[in-house]
């Protein structure tokens, strides 16, 4: 069993626990372009994998009843038979040459969805920072009600993204969570992660299926990737309530454009380009955005000055030390 790729999973698994990204996203990548496996094996064998672990996050989130089963529903009348139907687009292709260029293709264009998902939720999260801090938005009850279905496009983004994780394994975990996030902003957050988390639980199940009947399934590769992303995923849970989550998905997100770029045939210097494009401009560009929504330029600054108005505070509430006694004289 190859221990390198049972450390990649882990490492990756890491990454999933504590952004919530979808592990397709990354691994499918990691597969093909740092062990050289063929990108229809990598598809096959990570959907294979990603149905045996779905279920255990998604228990999680059914035992606390953050799942809107509604939701759930109307998505998996799209996703179940789009997956099952983007696996046979692929096995339909035949000619391997074909099929491996097609599949590289679109996984290119799922990773690169993807990362523009990240920043499109990491902008939405951040605009609701603000209007609930000046009050432009209505405040929120404590507990908010439930949200109206709206079938025809609730169906529409479930077939898109069967069709992705069926073609690429990419899309359950990154680019529907993004859809349910601006068809329904009033669901709350353990509620948008749970029903993506359980939506994906029958869409995965679907693609799998596909894949051992028509697929190119490599045991070699799924069992090892079972076996590091388990642990790796427990453990970035945890650690999660302890790092902040919003620099990784901004790393992520340029992990993400790169293998995508990668996938797409594009040139190293392409590469580079695009690589310090984002460094430089996106940075630039996000600490615009944040002031322009009335937060400091960068989060440091933020961080620091809390930091100065905690201490403030305490040495104001600090009680002055009280004065040096003297100490007793005996006479005689």
């Amino acid at each position: 069993m190859d221990i390198g790729l049972i450390l990649a999973a882990a490492g990756i698994g890491v990454v999933v626990g504590l952004t919530g990204m979808g592990g397709g996203a990354l691994m499918t990548p990691t597969l093909v372009l740092f062990f050289g496996i063929p990108a229809p094996v990598a598809v096959s064998s990570d959907v294979v994998a990603a149905a045996a672990m779905k279920p255990f996050g998604s228990w999680v989130h059914i035992k606390h009843g953050t799942v809107n089963w509604k939701l759930v529903r109307l998505l998996t009348y799209g996703s179940v038979p789009a997956a099952f139907g983007g696996v046979l687009l692929q096995h339909a292709l035949g000619n391997a040459d074909t099929l491996e260029t097609f599949t590289k293709k679109a996984l290119g264009v799922a990773l690169i969805l993807a990362s523009a998902g990240l920043l499109v939720r990491a902008y939405l999260r951040l605009r609701e920072r603000a209007r609930s801090r000046d009050g432009s938005a209505a405040p929120l009850p404590k507990e908010r009600p439930d949200v109206v279905p709206r079938p025809v496009p609730t169906v529409i983004v479930g077939v898109i993204g069967g069709l992705m994780v069926g073609l690429t394994s990419v899309g359950s975990g990154s680019l529907i969570i993004i859809a349910l996030m601006a068809l329904y902003p009033a669901l709350k957050a353990s509620q948008l992660v749970g029903t993506d988390l359980v939506q994906a639980v029958p869409l995965v199940v679907s693609a799998a299926i596909a894949h051992l009947m028509f697929g190119e399934v490599d045991w070699s590769v799924t069992l090892p990737v079972i076996i590091g992303s388990i642990p790796g995923t427990y453990l970035g849970a945890h650690l999660s309530s302890r790092v902040g989550g919003g620099l990784v998905r901004r790393a992520l997100a340029m992990v993400l454009m790169v293998s995508g770029l990668k996938m797409l045939g594009a040139s190293n210097e392409l590469t580079l380009a695009a690589l310090a494009t984002a460094l430089i401009g996106g940075t630039l560009a996000w600490a615009l955005i944040r002031r322009r929504l009335g937060f400091s330029f960068f989060i440091w600054q933020a961080k620091r000055a809390r930091a100065a108005e905690t201490a403030a505070m305490a040495a104001e509430i600090t009680p002055p030390a009280e004065a040096a006694k003297p100490a007793d004289t005996k006479e005689g």
